[in-house]
């Protein structure tokens, strides 16, 4: 363990944020400096706060398995290289997770029982930081080549993580990606105030320089077929997500100015980077709703800010959660409780328990307002509570209520892997579809999810194809296709 009294000295502490009327004015992350320079000159005590628990449930609580009182203790110690190894050991991108991940393993930590307990995220992305800045990453380059060849459809966090562990293993990698840019929802989904693209430049910089091949700009499925990837690969990864937004046909969903979270976030990304977009979704100047409480709402809001919106607000069709840990939900499960991200404390307004009814339009065909109506649950259901029926304004309304599966026109189809009962790809306990060879890892199996299930996934599904390739594997496999955490 760390500093044996280290919980009994020191209370949490976290990093600050930079103030909100000087970060709304940009698109850099919330934190000076990034996070990990910020967390410097406190993480040391917050590491030794680990205790010696004997059980430590904060590994069940993260889905890769990372060994985090060791490396806790590491930096206690001001060992920064061994925690690196440590973390890396578990975890292919803790400098995505550290930043993203809602932290499964903290609502599990021992110590939480009845502290606050021990800011894991931020010791590990205080790690990889500090790893980076001080020469300790380094490419990892396969010692030979086996001869296999392996395409990875999608180069999110699951994709990325299934290529850096097979090219690591000495199979030939290629990644191939729709969109101009390598990334996935990491580089287009993401805003630039939550990760900078900075640091998925540099880990892709590592990865080419191990061996992994990158193709961005093809839609597999058209120029790229089905057929044509088993032909040429002896293996194919299934990585391309749950894009499949989900909808809400209310009486006038036709009218211009309501569009998916999707459609609006990868155009915000790409200009605060500089690039220019033709007929760019924007939020200036107007009174923009949110429909759907979840981080992808929450993204939307604080893009919205950014761009000078003249009002924000986020419906959620469930009740408003607890501030506590409520008593079905007990430790050490990840619990459902009133939650407030960087861009909840820059503006907006949070409503609960409303449905939406109808969309009302102008003369111009333009959305004007949203009609609301107040829900309770009666007997397990939600039910409209009479009278409680009311308009907002709304001149732009974006969609953030979660995604149905993966996309099923091209690879999907053209493979023709089955499919479960909730639209996702079917695959055993080995991560393979019910067509030989093909493989699937992350939401595209899953369903949508944490992108620490991602990557354990993907570093799962590589130690499969690993297998199957060359009859055995040394690759770590950390979950299996069945498992469920102990999170929510």
């Amino acid at each position: 363990m760390a500093d044996p009294k280290g919980f009994l000295k020191e209370g949490r502490e976290v990093a600050v944020r930079r103030p909100v009327e000087e970060r709304i004015q940009d698109w850099n992350e919330v934190y000076p400096d990034g996070i990990g320079h910020a967390l410097l000159p406190i993480i040391t005590p917050q590491a030794g706060r680990c205790m010696d628990c004997g059980i430590p449930f904060c590994h069940q609580g993260c889905p890769l398995g990372n060994i985090i009182p060791e490396w806790n203790d590491l930096v206690w110690r001001d060992d920064w290289e061994g925690a690196i190894e440590r973390l890396h050991a578990t975890n292919n991108f803790p400098e995505f997770t550290g930043r993203l991940c809602p932290a499964p393993c903290e609502t599990a930590c021992v110590l939480g029982i009845n502290q606050d307990p021990v800011t894991i995220k931020n010791v590990e992305v205080s790690i990889i930081d500090k790893a980076w800045e001080s020469g300790f990453v380094r490419p990892q380059p396969p010692e030979w080549l086996s001869g296999r060849t392996v395409a990875v459809i999608g180069s999110g966090p699951a994709g990325l993580a299934v290529a850096q562990q097979l090219t690591r293993a000495g199979h030939t990698v290629a990644v191939y990606e729709r969109a101009d840019k390598i990334g996935g929802l990491l580089r287009y989904g993401i805003p630039e105030f939550k990760m900078e693209k900075k640091h998925l430049d540099r880990r892709l910089d590592q990865m080419r320089r191990e061996g992994t091949v990158f193709r961005p700009g093809v839609n597999v499925g058209e120029e790229l077929t089905g057929e044509k990837l088993t032909e040429r690969y002896d293996a194919v990864v299934l990585a391309m997500g749950a894009t499949e937004p989900r909808d809400l046909p209310a009486t006038g969903r036709e009218l211009g100015g309501i569009h998916q979270a999707m459609d609006f976030l990868p155009q915000a990304n790409r200009t605060s980077l500089g690039e220019e977009v033709e007929g760019q979704i924007l939020a200036t100047d107007k009174d923009v709703v949110i429909i759907g409480g979840g981080d992808t709402g929450a993204d939307c809001l604080g893009t919205s800010t950014r761009q000078g919106a003249r009002s924000v607000t986020q419906l959620e069709i469930m009740p408003l959660p607890p501030e506590a840990r409520p008593d079905a939900q007990p430790w050490p499960t990840y619990p459902m409780t009133y939650r407030v991200s960087s861009a909840h404390e820059e503006n907006g307004e949070r409503v609960y328990s409303v449905s939406t009814k109808e969309f009302l339009g102008d003369d111009d065909g333009n959305v004007r307002a949203l009609a609301l109506v107040e829900v309770e649950f009666v007997d397990g259901k939600l039910t409209e509570i009479q009278g409680t029926e009311r308009e907002i304004p709304a001149q732009l309304v974006l969609f953030a209520m979660g995604f149905l599966g993966p996309e099923k026109p091209g690879p999907v189809e053209q493979l023709g892997v089955d499919l479960d009962e909730r639209g996702n790809i079917k695959r055993d306990g080995s991560y393979m579809t019910s067509t030989p060879g093909v493989f699937v890892a992350g939401d595209a199996g899953r369903g949508q999810s944490l992108i620490v299930w991602a990557i354990a996934e993907g570093r799962a599904a590589a130690a499969s194809v690993d297998a199957y390739l060359t009859g055995e594997t040394a690759l770590p496999s950390p979950i299996r296709p069945t498992d469920r955490p102990l999170v929510v």
